[in-house]
This record gives structure tokens, sequence and C-alpha cells, in this order.
């Protein structure tokens, strides 16, 4: 039995105030199911909707889009799942309301947790049944959570939308929550050289740590002429740019070589402006992709990577708060003290 009431950090887009509130339990509809949240990542956009540069559609909803949990209650018409389960969950679900939800194909106008309906900085989470995954029990919680976006979107951005295949060059560009990931996938998919860019020494070094095999500062004169040395004058054919920084895809774009891709998983609200010609954009067979999210199957994929210890995600939990050190979470996070991958709230 779930009890009444429970505490939640709620924000209130009306003088941007995060505060740890007792609200009730939430009461799963059909075809949902509560979890008992163990574990939930504060991701870089949880403190850009906090500060204001990404919008909040509501006026006022609990953040946490990286749970993990136990099924604590089922609503009518979920199949398989039983209370106890340790599970991890996918943040999106579909609107309901356009054309393609309900054919199989992508929603118009997905929705996210802690965006769109409320999140997991509580103790307890509601989500449709189809969104979650269950989680070995050799499987750490923390590390089930942070995989729920921090590692998923990477892997798939990496593994699907940008086609990474065995023996590619690869570029990372910010090696923050997720570039740190894209470095470890890029390795386990087989890339025969990865290089990591980022401006703040700490965030190279912690690449090297994590398998890239150069680590570059942007801000160095002769870039792209060091990538091509590197890359024995061809230049990268996967780029992956994750801070969200117009500049840094530019220089991404910049560094591809003939038929190179370039794929933006960072997200700000931030122009797009490449300084590539279009001579040279068609002349080279440049491409551009823009990618978020992730399905279940890559999250049943994670799980089995770190049930079979060929991922490590030990150093990608920087550390673990309770609930109501959520706004302490999130300066920390903004300011990059101590310059952490991934914080974890354990309500």
């Amino acid at each position: 039995m779930t009890p009444k009431t429970m505490r939640a950090a709620r924000f209130s887009r009306e003088g941007r105030r995060l505060r740890v509130a007792e609200v009730p339990v939430p009461a799963p509809g059909a075809g949902e199911v509560v979890v008992r949240v163990e574990a939930c990542g504060i991701c870089l956009s949880d403190v850009h909707m906090i500060d204001g540069t990404l919008p909040c559609p509501l006026e006022q909803v609990t953040p946490g889009h990286e749970p993990a949990g136990t099924v604590a209650r089922l609503g009518s018409g979920v199949p398989f799942w039983q209370p106890g389960q340790r599970v991890v969950i996918a943040p999106g679900r579909g609107c309901g309301t356009c054309r393609h939800c309900g054919d199989g194909q992508p929603c118009l106008a997905p929705q996210v947790m802690g965006q769109d309906w409320d999140g997991a900085w509580a103790e307890y989470v509601t989500a449709p049944y189809q969104t979650l995954v269950e989680v070995p029990d050799s499987v750490p919680i923390e590390q089930a959570a942070i995989c729920a976006d921090a590692v998923a979107t990477p892997f798939s951005g990496l593994i699907d939308r940008g086609g990474l295949r065995p023996g590619e060059t690869v570029g990372v560009w910010g090696v923050g929550g997720l570039g740190v990931h894209a470095v470890q996938i890029a390795r386990l998919a087989g890339a025969s050289l990865i290089i990591a860019v980022d401006t703040l020494e700490a965030a190279r070094r912690r690449a090297l740590e994590a398998g890239a095999d150069h680590a570059l500062d942007p801000r160095t004169g002769g870039f792209r002429e060091e990538v091509l040395k590197l890359t024995d004058g061809e230049g990268l054919e996967l780029a992956v740019e994750l801070s969200g920084v117009g500049s840094a895809l530019d220089q991404a774009v910049s560094s591809l070589g003939r038929h190179g891709r370039a794929v933006m998983i960072g997200m700000s609200p931030e122009s797009i402006h490449l300084a590539e010609s279009t001579v040279l954009f068609g002349w080279y067979n440049h491409s551009v992709l823009g990618h978020d999210g992730y399905t279940t199957r890559h999250l049943t994929r994670l799980m089995r990577l770190l049930a079979s210890g060929r991922l490590d995600l030990t150093r990608s939990v920087s550390d673990v708060l309770p609930l109501e050190e959520i706004t302490r979470g999130v300066e920390r996070l903004r300011t990059k003290e101590g310059n952490p991958v991934r914080i974890v709230v354990k309500p």
C-alpha cells in the first residue's frame, strides 16, 4: 500500500522557486504504473528549465526525468509488471491527441516527464507501463537512473542517428554529463579514434580517463589542422556536439572529412550558424543532424551492458543527495562545482 502523501520538489514558474513540499501521492490511471523513486538524476536541462533558459509549459511542476525505483502500484489494464520489480523509466510519452499516436509512428508533440507532467524529484512518480524497463539485480539503482537520459540519449544519438560503425573516427564536443558517456559509447562501438573537445581542463582529463585517445581545447589556434593531423589528413567521420553551443557545432562541422556526419545533441536557445560555404557543404557531402531522446529498446540494451560489465558508470555518479538538498544539487550542477558528471537525488 502506498501512503496518501509524499515529499516532492515543486518548481513554480512564477518567481523561479524550487522547494520541497508535502503533496498527494499520484494515483495511476489506466495503463499507468506508480513507481517508488529510489534515485533520480539532476540534468542540465532541469537546471535550464529552473533558470528560465528553457521553457516550462506548466505553472507548477515536479522536475526530474532520470528515475529508477520499484513498482509500487498498478493501474487498470497493466500487463506483466508486478509490485516490487526494479525498473528504470524512459521519461517520454505521446501526446495522445495527434494523428500519429497509437499507430506506431513518432508522436508529433511528445511530452516529457518533469516538464509536461510531474516528474521524479519525489518519493513516487507515475508513468505509462510501456516506458518501464526492468533493472537487473546486479545493477546499482543510481547507475540505472542516469541511463534514462545521460547515457541513453548519446547512445541512441551515436549509434542510431549518427550511424556509428566500427573503425570510424569520432569527435565529441562537450565532455559533461552526456559527453563523457558519448566517449564511452564510441569506444564500446569500436571507434578507431576518439577526439574529445572541451574548454575545461578537468573535463578533458575526464575524457581521457573514459577512453578518448586525444583531448583538445577548442580555443587552440589551428584547431582544424590538429584534427586533420590526428586523422591522417582525412577529417572526422562522425562529430557529436553535446554542449548546445552554436560555435561548437560550427567547429565540429569544419572538422569533418568527406561524407562526414555531425549530430547535435546539446540543447540551447542559441541559433545555428555554420561558417562553411554551401559549395564546400555540398562538395564534401556533409550531413548535420539534430537528435533528442531514445526508446526503451536503448534502455534495455544499456541494462544488459551494465549487467555484463561492458559498461561501467561507477565514476558517473558524482554524488548522491537527499531530496531536501535538491536546490544545492541544482546549484552545484549550474556552477559546475567539483566538475560533476551526474548528481543523483535519493528521495
